[in-house]
């Protein structure tokens, strides 16, 4: 580390992080925001170091480039912006999607694509890009705590960039040759030992300094893809909704999708006694209800899954809308059974392409809206939110959402 503090033998990757912030603090390096602990730190020098982007031919050749929504990059999102390239930036802790695409106005000016490179850019002149928007990009560029020659990445610890290129890489947004650059002070380029990466962890080809070009040859493989089985649990899918689009696709697909967790949940449940309760469970289940009571396909139809809608009090209904015509009922329970939100009725109406789901009560319903919230079904992210007018006990029509 350039002047400042060394790293000591057998330092993890929190040892790095915190020896990086703390001398980007304490040399005068650091800058807004502050303090930079906890973050992708900017730095003095950083418009300069992404500047020198525009001296790559990869950058001069790319199309459609991905940056990350962090203060220290806001000069490459506008040297992107001011070339007329496509410009995606994920959103904020993938709450509600993958990308956001910017979209500056009609002859916008210089000090406009300024704004749209900042934060407040992203939110005020972007729309959002699902996992069927086709996006096909030609450079990655990632923000850094730190990163060695070799191009060893560390981020902040969330991982976020490390899942960002394993999603892209699910949908086919970026191939094994997709360049991948980070920008950090010079400061921010130390030695990292090999054995702190894991296979999903991003490696840089790329560095990007204020006096630097750093071209790293890195022959460690990237992330092929999002490692389900080394995924928390459904706690994480929850967090990140079009996470869960992106399992229930490939689990479509026949890949192994499997959840570190619900792995030790199969184990545990292979003796005779947990598939003695599982079998019993199952057939008076409101998930067996479904796959029993629930075989027509009408262009209205309207099953009970369970006797306790009758006297269950006040029930609340989800609304569930965006269908495509060729998207059927059995479908979308398939997606209710795997994401464990079956409801206690399912009202389909396939020819007005929406469904209404009823729950027993409003937490039900939540956690239904929460787990569905960024479900693509036939090409279409679907639109799910609690309907706008509710039933009481004894009702027999929803009323129709606007």
């Amino acid at each position: 580390m350039e002047g400042g503090a060394r790293l000591r033998a057998g330092a993890s990757k929190w040892d790095v992080r915190e020896k990086v912030w703390d001398y980007l603090e304490k040399s005068g390096l650091a800058d807004f925001p502050r303090p930079v602990h906890g973050r992708i730190p900017n730095f003095k020098g950083s418009h300069q170091a992404c500047c020198s982007i525009k001296e790559l031919d990869l950058f001069n050749r790319a199309h459609e480039i991905k940056v990350d929504p962090d203060k220290p990059l806001e000069g490459v999102r506008l040297a992107a912006l001011q070339a007329r390239k496509t410009l995606l930036v994920p959103t904020p802790r993938l709450r509600t999607g993958l990308f956001n695409k910017i979209v500056p106005p009609s002859g916008a000016t210089k000090e406009i694509l300024r704004i749209c490179a900042t934060s407040q850019g992203v939110k005020d002149y972007s729309v959002p890009v699902g996992l069927d928007g086709k996006a096909r990009v030609d450079l990655v560029v990632v923000g850094s705590v730190a990163v060695s020659e070799e191009g060893w990445r560390i981020g902040k610890g969330e991982g976020y960039a490390d899942m960002e290129y394993a999603m892209m890489v699910s949908m086919g947004a970026v191939q094994e040759d997709t360049p991948v650059i980070t920008i950090v002070h010079d400061c921010q380029v130390v030695d990292i030992a090999e054995e702190l990466l894991g296979d999903h962890d991003l490696t840089v080809d790329y560095i990007l300094t204020p006096t630097r070009i750093i071209k790293t040859n890195c022959k460690r493989p990237k992330p092929q893809g999002i490692m389900w089985h080394k995924a928390k649990s459904y706690e994480m899918l929850g967090k990140i909704p079009i996470l869960k689009s992106l399992r229930y696709r490939e689990k479509q697909a026949g890949k192994d999708v499997t959840l570190r967790d619900e792995r030790s949940d199969l184990a545990n449940a292979t003796t005779p006694a947990a598939l003695n309760e599982k079998a019993t469970a199952a057939n008076t289940s409101p998930q067996a209800a479904m796959g029993s009571a629930q075989r027509g396909e009408h262009a209205a139809e309207s099953d009970a899954l369970s006797p306790r809608l009758e006297g269950s009090g006040v029930i609340t209904t989800v609304y569930v809308g965006n269908i495509p015509p060729s998207v059927r009922v059995s479908e979308l329970k398939c997606a209710l059974r795997e994401f464990h939100t079956t409801p206690l009725r399912l009202n389909w109406q396939g020819a007005r392409h929406r469904a209404f789901l009823d729950y027993e009560d409003k937490a039900a319903a939540e956690r239904a809206v929460s787990s569905l919230k960024g479900l693509s079904l036939g090409g279409n992210t679907l639109r799910v939110e609690l309907a706008k007018n509710q039933r009481n006990k004894g009702q027999v029509e929803i009323n129709s959402q606007k």
